[in-house]
């Protein structure tokens, strides 16, 4: 592939993207145009790339785990989530809640639920392959390792909710399984020494972690050197124009933009940019928190999400990075040092072992995961000609960011060498 892109810088490409967002998918999305012989122009707000949601979050590339968060049983936790009793959770009323809200409760049937989870494992499993393909390309370490994934169960209702998915998704070609405490125990000894009792596990021999930061840092080296890539780092985009239903430019502050096409991947950001043009991408910043610490006498090797406790501990390059909540107050972070220590002392209090919880390097984190109330990414064409979206990811950023990158690319060459 990097042979692909030296030879198309060399013949002068004239085709000219921009792309509005510098995180792991903004990035991915300017390797995969770049790939097609697109000239790109990255565009970003923050100094450097990777400085959101893709900074420190968990590490985890879930590929089998893609499990809507709008289903039936998120119902019934509501009345608990409105006064504060679930710790995993923060839910702060406002205006843009209320619509967003009602739309995800219009997703909490087992129907759409299924529908949902089984859209984004398509994308998913070929994210995998396409990885695996950059993996064996790409000369640099972003400390990809497979881990195998494990999530812990807290009782025989999550049991069953987990068997119904297993199911569902062996239909689609994912393979996983239920496994009793004793097996999970044999495939992660280090869970002899968590406090809870849990009921059984899912496992993922194939997921895998790495570090999204670095990898996407470590990409925009290697894309500016081959001539057809250009990072605009510490530039705000001020608005989209358009004339008619073409997109014209974009606005930044020393001036205007022009492209052939533009591709929206600004995360959490896109309704402020996409609203004022009458698109309406329903996308909700969701906070998140994590805590990287030196790993402790018990780290486990295997990435372990604990459903019943909204935490994941992944080990990345010999530190144990905890990571998890879900904040639906908006864009406010003033309850930031509360809620990381409440995940510092969730992890201490679950794994007392897994981390050095008292060491001095402690890297606290906290980012906006933009989430769409069905949990579907919105990737391709917006109905505004010229202008792509590549964003809405929720959680699963780091997992889908290859597969939504070359969709979204797939789609803008085809529509730039064969225009109306």
């Amino acid at each position: 592939m990097l042979s692909n892109i030296s030879r198309l810088s060399n013949k002068g490409m004239c085709m000219h993207v921009v792309v509005i967002g510098a995180g792991v998918i903004g990035v991915t999305t300017a390797y995969y145009l770049s790939q097609r012989g697109c000239r790109v122009t990255v565009v970003d707000r923050s100094k450097d790339v990777a400085n959101g949601a893709t900074y420190a979050n968990a590490g985890q590339l879930s590929y089998s785990f893609t499990d809507a968060l709008a289903k039936p049983d998120f119902v019934s936790k509501i009345p608990e989530l409105l006064v504060g009793r679930d710790r995993g959770y923060r839910m702060r009323f406002a205006p843009d809640l209320i619509p967003w809200g009602l739309r995800f409760l219009s997703q909490c049937t087992t129907r759409r639920a299924a529908e949902n989870t089984v859209a984004v494992l398509k994308s998913a499993l070929r994210s995998e392959k396409l990885m695996q393909e950059l993996r064996e390309e790409l000369p640099f370490n972003f400390y990809h390792r497979p881990a195998g994934k494990l999530v812990l169960l807290g009782d025989e209702e999550e049991l069953l909710a987990a068997q119904i998915n297993v199911d569902l998704k062996r239909r689609h070609g994912c393979e996983t399984e239920i496994l009793d405490p004793g097996a999970a125990i044999n495939i992660e000894p280090t869970l002899t020494e968590v406090t809870d009792i849990f009921a059984g596990a899912v496992y993922s021999k194939k997921d895998s972690v790495a570090d999204a930061q670095l990898f996407t840092l470590a990409l925009k080296k290697i894309l500016e050197q081959t001539g057809l890539v250009t990072f605009r780092l510490g530039t705000p985009v001020l608005r989209l124009l358009k004339n008619s239903h073409k997109l014209k430019s974009v606005q930044l502050q020393d001036g205007e933009l022009a492209a052939d096409a533009v591709v929206v991947c600004a995360g959490a950001w896109s309704d402020s940019l996409l609203r004022p043009l009458g698109i309406k991408p329903h996308i909700y910043p969701v906070r998140g928190y994590s805590v990287t610490l030196p790993a402790g006498p018990a780290a486990p090797s295997a990435s372990v999400t604990v459903s019943n406790r909204k935490i994941v501990f992944s080990r990345l390059n010999g530190r144990i990075r905890i990571a998890g909540f879900a904040d639906f107050a908006g864009f406010r972070t003033d309850a930031d040092n509360n809620r990381i220590n409440a995940l510092h002392d969730t992890a201490r209090e679950y794994a007392p072992l897994a981390a050095d919880y008292d060491a001095d390097e402690r890297a606290a984190w906290g980012g906006f995961r933009p989430m769409t109330p069905n949990g579907r990414p919105l990737v391709g064409p917006s109905g505004i000609d010229g202008l792509y979206l590549n964003t809405g990811h929720g959680m699963l950023g780091w997992t889908l960011a290859c597969a939504s990158a070359s969709d979204v690319a797939h789609s803008i060459a085809g529509n730039l060498s064969n225009p109306v």
